[in-house]
């Protein structure tokens, strides 16, 4: 398999399985429903099989990582976007590793935070940052590009989407469904995410006509020649061919 489309199945398995993992997951909360637990929540110390939203985060971080990689060989000129991909991955895994210690933030038995639930609290912010600046900065950057260009105005529209819905979780003015409100913020730049994957898994492979780096080859073929107008009543000739028709 190219290592384009293996990142690109990155991006696309990433997002898929982590939301399998919280929606699984979420079911399996006993006593708690969705709009009451947080996706970090899921993976608490007191959650029932925290192991299932640990993977997904770690999953989800793999799988953007591989895919930020990836998209920096097929975007020229490269910009930040494929690298803020690689940071939201990173910081996803980190997320997964360093956990929260309750499923809720407040209510009987929270004892206040530990070392690594303020580790998992720095590392989200890191996460849905790159998350959301992804998207932007990737849609601007398509929108000079004809194999690309289709793609800009959705990804940026996801994106911003998913800065109001961040900004009404973080209001609580949705407060008995924030954890419904912050799955969509969450959801929202990860389906950016797959439809960049997806396109990705539609380009030729390099080196052919069509492929990555064809433009870049192209370009500098044509930048190989020097061009000639033709002559007034009959075919252009190349400066060698001038010459030997002078010395003949």
């Amino acid at each position: 398999m190219k290592l384009s489309r293996l990142a690109a199945a990155g991006g696309i398995a990433g997002p898929v399985l982590f939301t399998a993992a919280w929606a699984v997951s979420s079911l399996r909360q006993a006593g708690h429903s969705a709009a009451q637990v947080q996706l970090s929540g899921l993976a608490a110390d007191d959650a029932r099989d925290p192991q299932i939203m640990m993977a997904g985060f770690v999953v989800l971080g793999v799988g953007s990582v591989v895919f930020g990689a990836g998209l920096g060989r097929v975007t020229a000129p490269r910009t930040a976007g494929p690298w803020l991909v690689v940071v939201a991955g990173a910081a996803s895994v980190a997320a997964g590793l360093f956990r929260r210690d309750y499923m809720l933030l407040t209510g009987p038995g929270f004892a206040g935070e530990s070392w690594h639930n303020q580790v998992h609290d720095v590392v989200s912010g890191v996460a849905y940052g790159a998350m959301l600046a992804a998207p932007l900065v990737l849609g601007r950057r398509f929108r000079d590009d004809p194999g690309w260009a289709d793609l800009s105005r959705p990804v940026q529209a996801l994106s911003l989407a998913s800065v109001v819905a961040l900004a009404v979780f973080a209001s609580r003015i949705a407060a008995p469904w924030n954890g419904v409100v912050q799955r969509i913020a969450v959801t929202l730049p990860l389906i950016a995410e797959v439809l960049i994957a997806g396109r990705m898994l539609s380009l030729p492979p390099a080196g052919s006509p069509a492929g990555p780096g064809s433009c870049q080859l192209t370009s500098s073929r044509v930048r190989g020649f020097r061009w000639y107008r033709p002559r007034r009543g009959g075919p252009s000739r190349s400066p060698g061919t001038q010459a030997m028709s002078a010395r003949s």
